[in-house]
């Protein structure tokens, strides 16, 4: 018998990379680019070329247009810019669109590189500049344009969390709840319950009628342990699925373990960045996988009977379970020992 394996709190998105370092992994093709920072914030586009001209734009459709219209003037433009919670996606898409290179980077990566320049003051202006900076001086992973069916996938999925995250605050309530407010609450449970299962339906459609999505799904589920959350999960979140090398795609969800080694200490090593919704359904697919799947099994309790911690060997299942899934998408001829 397996033992019960505890939870373990897991870190917000990052970006992926290499087996020891955070390290974009896509080199811009264009090789004398000129950079050009882009500060977006919900009402505005800043936007800067050099160290003191700085120009801004409405954030909406006109804007953009009138910032295309810029950039294409500008030899090999190359636009830098944070995520922004939601307020670059338009504008992203449309640079895209017009075959305008983009760099969007993490908001936590580009502050620490303001700091590492002893910057301490933060405009919409200043920060444009830096951005500008950050894209000359650190190499950058290019955004591409989006398969229009993952985009819809993704936005199903986030769906489905949010959905899932007030049916389990409902159910907590519940348990507390006055004779007054548990009608309102169950009614609430009962309306949750249907649009789950409605969502769950349309995303079936959705996977259904795109040949690719459809044919990766059912490829996923080949192994045992992994269901249609986890494979839809994957497939919204994880898109470079199948084309990114072991050590990358486990940097990139976030279960390679970092040194942190200095002098003759040698710390444990942990997990660390990555993007957390794909590392969170891993993990209790990880959980299912250590009592279905035979060599998973085996393989966890050889690390437990080596003496490592329960959370270290399911760790190390949900990155074998990464590795074997990469696997499956980028061959088509591999296949799952019985």
């Amino acid at each position: 018998m397996v033992p019960d394996l505890p939870l373990v709190q897991l870190e917000p998105l990052k970006e992926p990379v290499s087996s020891h370092r955070k390290e974009e992994c896509t080199m811009p093709a264009k090789t004398h680019p000129t950079y050009v920072g882009l500060d977006i914030s919900k009402a505005r586009l800043d936007y800067t070329l050099d160290e003191h001209r700085g120009t801004s734009v409405e954030n909406a459709t006109s804007g953009h247009q009138q910032l295309i219209r810029w950039l294409k003037t500008q030899p090999n433009a190359r636009v830098v810019c944070e995520a922004t919670g939601g307020y670059e996606r338009t504008i992203v898409a449309a640079l895209l669109e017009q075959g305008i290179e983009v760099c969007l980077v993490q908001p936590g990566r580009a502050r620490a590189y303001a700091q590492s320049e002893g910057l301490l003051a933060k405009t919409d202006r200043i920060d444009a500049q830096m951005l500008r900076r950050y894209g000359q001086a650190v190499k950058l992973r290019l955004a591409a344009p989006s398969n229009p069916a993952v985009a819809a996938l993704r936005e199903l999925m986030e769906q489905r969390r949010d959905l899932i995250d007030r049916q389990v605050e409902v159910r907590n309530q519940l348990e507390q709840a006055g004779a007054v407010r548990t009608p309102w609450l169950e009614r609430e449970r009962d309306f949750l319950a249907s649009e789950l299962e409605s969502l769950a339906k349309a995303i079936a459609r959705l996977i259904d009628h795109d040949p690719s999505l459809r044919q990766k799904q059912a490829r996923l589920q080949q192994m045992d342990g992994v269901g249609p959350v986890l494979a839809n999960t994957l497939l919204a979140y994880v898109p470079e699925l199948g084309t990114l090398g072991d050590s990358t795609v486990s940097a990139l969800v976030g279960v390679a373990p970092f040194a942190a080694d200095s002098g003759r200490k040698s710390n444990p090593r942990h997990v660390r960045g990555g993007r957390a919704v794909v590392r969170h359904v891993l993990y209790m697919a990880a959980v299912a996988a250590v009592r279905c799947n035979r060599i998973l099994a085996e393989f966890y309790q050889r690390l437990r009977a080596a003496g490592k911690p329960p959370k270290v060997c399911l760790v190390a299942v949900m990155r074998k379970m990464l590795i074997v899934l990469n696997r499956l998408i980028a061959k088509p001829d591999f296949a799952l020992a019985d």
